[in-house]
């Protein structure tokens, strides 16, 4: 077991954590815009164009806020951290305010095989870093209240892995199937939906 040695109380890392998700994710709005003097034709045209940055803008969306919101979890029992905490949570920072960068690859280029490959494992790193995070906390008494934890510390786990499984997965899934692939994302939807009842069932 590491030998205590906090560094400070958590309101600054997490007062930067939440300023880089919000500009993370209003920098996918970027890519959404419509030119300005055009015919009725070319419009509507430009609308149908901007579906895939739409739903890639939606993907990154759910994605940036089930991260913030795992994050901030983490940190409600958290009452000071030390070197390691910062940095997993610096490196999970950094991969987040990668985002944006895959999601328009994925927007742009989504019939691009290399482009499902680059946003999912940018995901994945990004769980993961979340999850050693998590881990790290865990074992880490001596930086937490006594009040215990406010989720399910295994649910949370269980959440965070299945997100990193499903991305990992679609690596491979992509190289065999092409940017199909992409589909293999809507597995999260019911596993989601029943570790929420799950979470709900043992918070009542």
């Amino acid at each position: 077991m590491k030998k205590p040695n906090p560094e400070g109380d958590p309101d600054r890392l997490l007062t930067l954590a939440d300023g880089v998700f919000a500009i993370a994710i209003t920098l996918l709005v970027l890519d959404l815009s419509v030119p300005q003097g055009l015919g009725a034709d070319d419009y509507h045209r430009e609308l149908r164009d901007q579906l895939p940055n739409l739903g890639a803008y939606a993907i990154s969306l759910l994605v940036l806020a089930s991260f913030w919101r795992d994050h901030r979890a983490m940190f409600r029992t958290v009452r000071q951290v030390d070197g390691q905490v910062i940095s997993l949570t610096v490196v999970g920072l950094g991969l987040a305010a990668l985002l944006p960068f895959p999601t328009s690859l994925i927007s742009e280029y989504g019939d691009e095989t290399v482009s499902v490959v680059v946003y999912s494992a940018a995901v994945a790193a990004l769980g993961l870093v979340h999850l050693a995070l998590a881990g790290v906390i865990s074992r880490r008494p001596w930086l937490r209240d006594d009040t215990g934890p406010v989720r399910d510390e295994l649910l949370s786990a269980v959440d965070l892995g299945a997100t990193v499984a499903v991305f990992l997965v679609t690596i491979p899934l992509a190289l065999l199937i092409g940017p199909a692939a992409m589909w293999w994302w809507l597995v999260l939807v019911p596993v989601k939906v029943w570790l929420g009842n799950r979470a709900n069932t043992a918070a009542g």
